[in-house]
């Protein structure tokens, strides 16, 4: 069961590249689960019972309140389930991982899905409650986004809530761990950390890659090897993504949209943003208030 639930294909998923579940009821089967390849980043959460999972070559014995993180492409096997145990599980893809840090307050959760080891915390009570509950309401919210086909405000905000939450427990547990990181990997924590700060008002990669005293195609291929995507298409999706959260608010003006993202012009902004999703301003705006009225 947990194998199939990690290498879920994510890109099929109603919301791109996330996944969630409450497994209540997860206990050992007659036939142990072979190891396997985990095909997205996963986190899961230790609701009640316990067992031993091996992640590459480190034994990790998991029971209620503890926190294991996964990531990507890591030889995993169930080594034994002991009690009948409750999990919450996400998975990520890389790309939508990326796409919700580019925000200030949330870039250093991307060293959750940077990094090749994994985490494990074994949460205090307080710590427990708060996560336990969010990852509640992203699973709650969630079904109600695939339902609806489309992915709610509320969802947004508990996904960044679950995210900022992943960041205090990455500091507090992981800060006498050295990431080991490589040099690229470095370029590109920098990179997303300088765009989480100035997407809005730099639009170029030049800017990006000044700041780490380097060239624009270097900067472009070390970022696509390590994330899969250019410096440049990150720079846009951020944009987008901004952009779009808002369109949502329909006390802004177009004018005041394209001010805020430094765009010279409505009309410099409209064309911009039909480019890359295939709708104008406008015809966003209006597709999300229908879905609002309808929802």
């Amino acid at each position: 069961m947990l194998k199939n639930l990690i290498n879920i294909k994510i890109e099929d998923c109603p919301i791109d590249g996330f996944d969630i579940h409450l497994i209540k009821k997860y206990e050992q089967s007659q036939a142990k689960e072979d190891s396997f390849m985990s095909e997205n980043l996963a986190i899961l959460l230790i609701r009640s019972g316990s067992f031993i999972l091996k992640i590459e070559d480190i034994i990790q014995d998991l029971s209620a309140r503890d926190l294991i993180i996964i990531p990507k492409d890591t030889d995993c096997n169930i080594r034994e389930i002991r009690d009948k145990s409750q999990i919450y599980l996400v998975t990520f893809s890389s790309d939508f991982a990326i796409r919700n840090c580019l925000k200030k307050e949330l870039v250093d959760s991307f060293y959750f899905f940077i990094r090749k080891e994994s985490i494990k915390a074994s949460l205090d009570e307080n710590e427990y409650s708060v996560l336990s509950l969010i990852y509640r309401l992203i699973y709650y919210v969630n079904l109600e986004a695939k339902r609806e086909a489309y992915e709610s405000e509320l969802l947004r905000i508990s996904l960044n809530l679950f995210l900022y939450e992943l960041k205090i427990i990455y500091s507090k547990y992981a800060s006498n761990v050295l990431p080991n990181f490589t040099r690229k990997e470095n370029i590109v924590i920098q990179f997303l950390t300088i765009l989480s700060i100035h997407y809005k008002k730099q639009h170029q990669v030049q800017f990006y890659a000044g700041a780490l005293f380097m060239t624009s195609i270097y900067l472009n291929r070390v970022v696509k090897e390590i994330t899969g995507k250019s410096a440049k298409v990150l720079i846009i999706e951020a944009l987008i993504s901004e952009s779009k959260i808002l369109l949502e608010d329909v006390q802004i003006s177009f004018s005041e949209i394209a001010e805020e993202m430094e765009f010279a012009s409505v009309s410099v902004f409209g064309i911009f943003f039909k480019k890359y999703t295939s709708l104008s301003p406008s015809e966003y705006r209006a597709n999300f208030i229908e879905k609002f009225k309808s929802g």
